[in-house]
């Protein structure tokens, strides 16, 4: 979630049309719960989806196919990468993002399809707590 949503900011995006989830755990895992543990960023639950082992296919692929080959070379001279250690709002977006679900980013298609609690306001900066006052909510 942290890191998707370092990527939207960067591109300029609010939402996300589609996500694709990879691998042995994007293969094991609804995309229902996915988006309930707040793990990708909210958008349409159809248009969410598994695609198994893309990176092995990928590979397969540039192995065997000359234009796909020719295609992926083009396409990575494009990438930017991204260092979220380095990145100022990555902490940000990770703290913001440890509530079930993801309290303080709105999620109108994942309300669609289940009851979620009200989203919580992020405590002000600086403020500290006097000491031994327990919390008075769970901040997501």
């Amino acid at each position: 979630q942290a890191g998707c949503r370092l990527l939207l900011d960067r591109a300029g995006v609010d939402e996300v049309d589609e996500v694709r989830l990879t691998g042995a755990f994007g293969s094991h895992i609804d995309p229902l719960y996915a988006a309930v543990l707040g793990l990708v960023p909210d958008c349409d639950l159809d248009r969410i989806r598994s695609v198994g082992n893309s990176a092995g296919r990928g590979s397969l692929m540039v192995l065997l196919s000359a234009a796909a080959r020719r295609e992926v070379e083009e396409v990575t001279g494009r990438v930017e990468k991204v260092e979220t250690a380095v990145e100022p709002r990555f902490q940000e977006h990770f703290v913001a993002a440890l509530g079930f679900p993801h309290g303080t980013f709105p999620s109108p298609h994942l309300a669609s399809r289940v009851a979620l609690p009200p989203p919580v306001a992020p405590p002000a900066r600086g403020r500290r707590r006097s000491g031994g006052e327990a919390p008075s909510a769970v901040v997501s």
